[in-house]
């Protein structure tokens, strides 16, 4: 469940890119984007909370310090998805899918200190295959289409703010050194945490607008933006953000982080195909080394743990 959980999530922020370009086309730039985006997220994920009996009672019971953590991860939120989204507004779709994924590494080391370390070096030669295949990927992108510094400046810090969200949230989820939060004793419950994170991350944004003047309504917005900013919103928002908590409860930050390097193979796929960004060789391998990476860290001989936790799954309540 938790597998699956991330690489839903890594292919749905994957896509958030390939949403955000025709919204952008239509007239509108990353801060009204990203207003909408926590905005659609928020009332989806308070919707699903509503409709779960389950989900609803943890929120009433849950105690106020978990609350305000919630909120505070949500205002740091911004820090992440402001410079990854205008970044891509001048840098190559592919090449930020690329560059962000520094992130599993500084995770992984995080978590040495702060969450529950990969285990083995299984996991460990995982990882390293699947960052060297980031690595070349890359390396394939051609010298005269570097983007203008101050975006690639901006792509660059996003992994660096997402990699402490990550870690953060783990911990607040009751990840320590010995168990991932799905493991704790009164875990905090992914859709009440969820919820409350996006409407923090959403209520910012909006902030944020009203005080620069920034036009954000719907009368200020083109008709030919609605299909990328619900994409974003729906896919990119809630799907993403809700199955990567609730999937990294399950299996710990670090071990979320590695199964999440799936996201710039859909992603570099995805632009080769749908805005015509091409995929050297090089590029391909790059790819194939990030699979096969994954694909190593959840296998192992008979007998031997692939080093994620089997905890009971309560369907219904996250």
């Amino acid at each position: 469940m938790g597998i699956a959980l991330v690489v839903i999530s890594a292919i749905s922020f994957g896509s958030g890119g390939l949403f955000a370009r025709p919204a952008y086309a239509a007239g509108i730039d990353w801060l009204t984007l990203m207003a909408w985006r926590f905005l659609l997220a928020a009332g989806l994920a308070w919707a699903v909370l509503l409709a779960s009996p389950s989900a609803l009672r943890a929120l009433r019971t849950m105690p106020r310090r978990t609350v305000l953590t919630s909120v505070g991860l949500g205002v740091y939120y911004i820090s992440n998805t402001a410079t990854y989204f205008a970044g891509i507004a001048t840098t190559p779709l592919s090449l930020a899918a690329l560059i962000v994924y520094v992130y599993p590494p500084i995770v992984a080391v995080l978590a040495l200190r702060f969450g529950r370390p990969l285990e083995g070096r299984r996991a460990w030669t995982a990882l390293g295959i699947a960052v060297a295949g980031v690595v070349l990927a890359v390396g394939g992108i051609q010298a005269d289409e570097m983007p203008p510094l101050g975006g690639l400046l901006l792509v660059i810090s996003a992994p660096l703010f997402y990699s402490v969200w990550i870690i953060m949230a783990a911990r607040h989820s009751g990840e320590t050194s010995d168990a991932v939060g799905s493991e704790a004793v009164g875990a905090a419950n992914a859709s009440a945490v969820g919820a409350v994170m996006l409407s923090a991350t959403a209520v910012s944004y909006w902030l944020i607008c009203l005080v620069l003047n920034h036009p954000v309504l719907p009368a200020d917005i083109p008709s030919g933006a609605w299909p990328g900013i619900l994409g974003v919103g729906i896919v990119a928002g809630f799907v993403a953000v809700q199955f990567f908590y609730a999937g990294a409860q399950r299996v710990g930050a670090a071990q979320a982080s590695l199964l999440s390097t799936v996201e710039p193979l859909w992603t570099i796929a995805a632009a080769g195909i749908l805005l015509g960004e091409r995929l050297d060789a090089i590029q391909l391998a790059g790819g194939a080394l990030i699979l096969a990476g994954v694909v190593l860290s959840q296998t192992g001989p008979r007998g031997e743990p692939a080093g994620l936790p089997q905890p009971t799954v309560r369907l219904g309540e996250d």
